[in-house]
């Protein structure tokens, strides 16, 4: 008679096994198993659980959509631009920030008005981790944002915008000398 368990997530990352991975994050029997395939996946950088991890973005756990949003940011799929977006209204500030970090490492410009608009959240942390990520999008608006931003009440926010806004003038020059 077989046995019958929870995935065995270590395994799958051990052997590489995306479809295993996959698979544990449809599990439902306990969420530190779906949290820890999602992270597995991020390592990975499997670009197949681009829609299962977007899928995770909505799980009842937040420990479960901040590793997923996480793992999004990792594989760096354009897909996945639209449900991060969404989740950076989520009610978790971990999830909040982890969707904007994520947003930052894919880069996409569809991401800038939503990012900007996340400047006024109440958590300076995610305000601090939204000016980061708008420095990684290569687009001549992130620069009004970020110098708004420059101007929060925490020197945090200030200190990653002032960063940002370097990062962009690095990237604009560097365009120019090509």
């Amino acid at each position: 008679m077989p046995l019958f368990g929870p995935p065995n997530v270590d395994k799958f990352k051990a052997k590489g096994d995306a479809p295993g991975l996959r698979k544990a994050l449809e599990y439902q029997n306990h969420w530190r198993v779906r949290r820890d395939a999602a992270e597995a996946l991020g390592k990975i950088g499997d670009i197949g659980a681009v829609a299962p991890l977007a899928a995770a973005l909505k799980d009842d756990t937040s420990s479960v959509r901040q590793a997923a949003a996480e793992a999004l940011g990792k594989i760096g799929d354009t897909s996945a631009v639209a449900p991060l977006i969404a989740v950076l209204k989520d009610a978790s500030t971990g999830v909040r920030r982890a969707a904007a970090d994520a947003l930052g490492q894919i880069g996409d410009p569809r991401a800038l008005e939503p990012l900007a608009a996340a400047l006024e959240d109440a958590s300076w942390s995610v305000r601090e981790a939204v000016a980061e990520a708008l420095g990684h999008i290569p687009d001549p608006r992130a620069v009004e944002s970020l110098s708004a931003a420059m101007r929060d009440r925490d020197l945090n926010v200030r200190q990653a915008a002032t960063e940002s806004l370097a990062a962009l003038g690095e990237t604009k020059s560097s365009a120019r000398e090509q």
